[in-house]
C-alpha cells in the first residue's frame, strides 16, 4: 500500500479503498493495517465532503473498530 490516495468524496474514498483492499486469504496484519489506513482516509474525507460527514465518520470508525478486533484476536 502506498500514500493515501488523495480523494475528495465519500464515493471516491469508497473506490479507492476497495481497489486496494487485501485477498481474502491475507495475513490478519495486512488486513490491519488496511482497516487502519482506511479510517484515516475516512476520517480526511470526512472533513472535506461536508454533506457526508457523518457517514465519513461512521466508516471512520467501523473500520477502526475491525482493526481493534483484528489487534484482539492476534495477542
Amino acid at each position: 500500500m502506498g500514500p493515501v490516495p488523495q480523494v475528495r468524496t465519500l464515493m471516491q474514498a469508497h473506490e479507492a479503498l476497495v481497489a486496494e483492499r487485501p485477498g481474502l486469504d491475507a495475513p490478519a496484519r495486512v488486513w490491519r493495517r488496511y482497516y487502519l489506513r482506511s479510517a484515516r482516509v475516512y476520517a480526511e474525507v470526512a472533513e472535506i465532503d461536508r454533506g457526508h460527514h457523518h457517514e465519513a465518520m461512521y466508516w471512520a470508525d467501523r473500520e477502526r473498530r475491525k482493526a481493534d478486533e483484528l489487534k484482539i484476536t492476534a495477542q
